[in-house]
């Protein structure tokens, strides 16, 4: 496995306790992680290693995510996310401009592996994590793509490559940010892109993207699940009208003359029908390198544009619904970056654990090492009660077996509603400390 630090084992080790921990405790606060004055220091000397950074970091959580990618269709949502201490920027050290181009703040984005065919998290396979620098920037046609903040969602798109020869097939999809032209132009080597178009692109012939396939006959309706868009709304299902085909555009005025003069894409629009009144009513443009010629084809390129929702279930998470970043009283900017890349990760983790909850074929070496079955089944037996409500329903060794377990320590009863992410990291805390105790009792010592 990836380590958690470049040289040292007992950083690692201390890295892969503290990631433990936030997952545990659903905490960033360096006191609680701690558990102790002991432990708030070591959590403070791993964040200040020299061994640490945050591509060992990310690496050491991407790894565990090629394995569970392995023989299945993926997709790779990616985005960004800010967070912002406006109001919480005393002695914060090293931090640029936030998006409000005043409150110190810095931005993420991670490359978050959703299972194309279960909807289920996999994990994360990249995360980019920077802060702006002060002062204006140039005009952006006057400046490298690689001098651009945009260049990001091409990176983002090296990152889902680097599922490319695990997975059975790998679909990069990101929001109307990512449509930039060295984005969508460059797809890595078998890599798939659908991304949402932003701008209305000229075409080969005259006419603009936007209105490409206002002739075209509608191929389908489907239903789409809208996600909740804040915090309150409850999920919706749209009716939505289905047209595609293919589209040839022209190579931006500002893009290297060494790129294709035209650019032929997929194109597939949902456009919602008889939208409830004060709801704005949704209206995909979808660009795409997946086929568009059957009605199934372009059905299926909306379902998977729909799961880019589950990365904004990471934001919910890693944010004020969840773990707090923003909250954190980490001052410098390195300490917050690696803190940051560490709990983007545990976000990420309980969501597994809480899609889990329902059953599936995932093994529980998504989250946990598959050598520790043994352990966990008695753990497993040790909460089952008398009657068959009580008893945990899914395949040893399952991730779905394991999700039953970790919610059983976390309080829930078997019945009533299903667990939630609260439930989830409540009970990782317990089951961790229960299983480090049952390894140290046979082995002597934590493997």
């Amino acid at each position: 496995m990836a380590q958690f630090s470049s040289a040292d084992p007992r950083t690692s080790a201390r890295g892969e306790w503290l990631f433990d921990q936030i997952v545990a405790t659903g905490s960033l606060v360096v006191r609680d992680l701690g558990g102790g004055r002991d432990g708030e220091i070591g959590a403070h000397r791993y964040l200040s290693s020299p061994y640490v950074s945050v591509p060992i970091i990310v690496e050491a959580l991407s790894e565990r995510t090629r394995l569970a990618a392995r023989g299945r269709r993926v997709v790779v949502a990616q985005d960004t996310t800010e967070i912002n201490f406006s109001g919480r920027s005393a002695a914060r050290r090293g931090l640029g401009p936030g998006g409000d181009g005043k409150s110190p703040g810095f931005f993420i984005h991670p490359n978050v592996v959703i299972d194309a065919d279960e909807e289920a998290m996999l994990g994360l396979a990249g995360c980019q994590i920077w802060t702006r620098a002060d002062g204006k920037v140039g005009p952006g046609y006057k400046r490298a793509a690689e001098d651009k903040e945009s260049i990001r969602w091409a990176r983002g798109a090296l990152n889902s490559a680097t599922l490319v020869g695990h997975a059975r097939q790998v679909i990069d999809v990101s929001d109307r940010e990512g449509d930039v032209w060295r984005h969508i132009a460059h797809p890595p080597e078998g890599v798939d892109l659908a991304t949402r178009a932003r701008h209305n692109r000229a075409l080969e012939g005259g006419t603009c993207l936007f209105t490409a396939l206002t002739d075209q006959p509608s191929l389908a309706t489907t239903l789409v699940m809208v996600a909740p868009q804040k915090i309150g709304e409850k999920v919706r299902t749209a009716k939505v009208v289905v047209r595609a085909g293919k589209v040839r555009i022209k190579r931006p005025p500002a893009a290297p003359r060494s790129d294709p003069k035209v650019l032929e894409m997929g194109l597939v629009e949902a456009i919602e029908q008889d939208a409830p009144e004060g709801v704005e009513p949704l209206c995909w443009r979808i660009l795409t390198t997946l086929p568009v010629d059957t009605a199934d084809d372009a059905r299926e390129v909306v379902r998977l544009y729909r799961l880019r929702w589950r990365i904004e279930e990471v934001f919910r998470a890693l944010k004020k619904d969840g773990l707090a970043l923003e909250e954190t009283q980490i001052q410098e900017a390195e300490r917050l970056f690696r803190l940051a890349a560490l709990a983007i990760g545990a976000a990420v983790r309980t969501l597994q654990l809480v899609d889990a909850r329902d059953g599936g074929a995932r093994p529980m070496s998504d989250v946990l090492d598959q050598k520790l079955v043994e352990q966990v089944a008695i753990l497993v037996r040790a909460r089952e009660g008398a009657t068959a409500k009580q008893k945990n329903p899914h395949p040893q060794g399952s991730l779905a077996w394991l999700s039953w377990v970790v919610a059983r320590y976390g309080g829930w009863n078997c019945y009533g509603k299903p667990p939630g992410p609260k439930t989830m990291a409540k009970g990782w805390k317990r089951f961790s400390a229960t299983l480090a105790g049952l390894l140290i009792a046979r082995d002597g010592e934590l493997p």
